[in-house]
């Protein structure tokens, strides 16, 4: 059977954090979770464990990792044992002990903007400091690595690479080629990478995902990769996450930055997790055709009703970085968005050098949605053009 992504949810009945944190008459494009109903066989999974109503301490966890590790053989050939999984409940923990467990006071992360805006905040967590590499755009939009700048930017006291892939805002699913570059560069500099994989799985067509740490042992060893099926399957409030950490030192060291504060999850999450990973391909694979129909619509109504707005079509993600630099917008666009369209967009200067001038719109919505949200706006602009 077909899944039905057009179905139109009442969120703000729930405590959707999305939904409920601006007006009613807001249209929410802005957090980063969508407004589809989770796999029915993960639902069911959970209510089958609800139904026993004991909630006591889960003993399940091996076999999530054995799961995790099988399917990350079968989705990218990457071949992963179980003892090197470690969980984690949510990718933001995941990096940011990552961080902890390499760098100090005044040492350097480097990360290249504009980039998920809580990269941002991570090495000052640790004491450390943030470097930041901009990312370069061509003219067709689409964002690119400056090798040089990027190199240039380690000296003596960084520590860490903290990479987003696929890229969170801009879109970029990274190829094999420029993953391998990277990381050569971070192996020569001895810069630990910690890769944030968490939109691993959602990729269109034509490009493909390539774990960093899968490329090969000495690359392995240099790397912490943290992933989730919060995305893919929409179950971000159930706070179940991992870390791969093939390197027994640096999971050793992973561990001690843990310790006595950050767990490991929650026992629902786990049973969601497992139940997306063993059972769910097929809800997934059309999850991703409804996606890229939607940044396909987004695109071509972007070229039709607002021609200002310009938008390198997403490789990955259902995140959409627009640039709104020749819309005629005066001040911030996601505040002119918010005020005339009443569509709630996140404001591109959060996510670094680079974001300025820009905004992310979330299509993992509904068409119906969708197109409401893109009427407001084209409207927005035409008024705003003729006063």
């Amino acid at each position: 059977m077909p899944f039905n992504f057009d179905e139109i949810i009442d969120r703000r009945s729930s405590d959707s954090e999305k939904w409920n944190y601006y007006d009613a008459d807001v249209l929410p494009l802005w957090v980063a979770d969508m407004d589809f109903r989770a796999p029915e066989r993960v639902i069911r999974a959970l209510q089958e464990r609800v139904a026993h109503g004991v909630f006591g301490y889960g003993g399940c966890k091996q076999r999530l990792r054995e799961t995790i590790c099988a399917r990350l053989w079968r989705m990218y050939g990457w071949e992963v044992k179980p003892e090197e999984v470690v969980l984690v409940p949510g990718v933001i923990a995941g990096f940011n002990l990552a961080i902890q467990s390499a760098a100090g006071a005044g040492d350097g992360v480097l990360m290249q903007t504009p980039v998920y805006a809580p990269f941002l905040g991570a090495p000052r967590n640790a004491g450390a400091r943030r470097v930041e590499v901009r990312l370069i755009q061509a003219d067709s939009g689409r964002y690119e690595i400056d090798f040089d700048a990027f190199e240039s930017a380690i000296d003596e006291t960084v520590r860490v690479f903290l990479l987003c892939s696929p890229h969170n805002p801009v879109g970029r699913v990274w190829t094999k080629e420029e993953l391998e570059r990277l990381a050569e560069i971070c192996l020569r500099h001895r810069v630990m990478i910690c890769s944030d994989e968490i939109h691993s799985d959602l990729v269109f067509s034509g490009r493909r995902h390539v774990p960093i740490a899968s490329l090969g042992p000495e690359i392995a060893r240099n790397a912490i990769t943290v992933l989730s099926p919060s995305k893919s399957y929409n179950l971000p409030g159930l706070y179940c996450s991992f870390a791969v950490i093939q390197n027994p030192e640096l999971r050793r060291r992973f561990l001690d930055a843990r310790r006595g504060t950050v767990g490991e999850g929650n026992l629902l999450g786990f049973v969601a997790a497992e139940s997306a990973y063993r059972e769910c391909d097929n809800w997934l694979g059309e999850l991703l055709a409804y996606l890229e129909a939607n940044r396909d619509y987004l695109a071509e109504t972007l070229r039709r009703d607002m021609p200002g707005i310009k938008m390198a079509r997403p490789e990955g993600t259902y995140l959409a970085w627009l640039d709104c630099r020749a819309a005629g917008i005066d001040g911030l666009p996601g505040e002119f968005f918010l005020k005339q369209a009443r569509v709630a967009l996140n404001e591109g200067k959060g996510f670094g050098s680079g974001g300025e001038g820009f905004v992310r719109l979330n299509f993992g919505c509904p068409r119906a949605t969708l197109t409401q949200a893109l009427e407001r706006m084209a409207t927005a602009l035409q008024v705003a053009a003729k006063a």
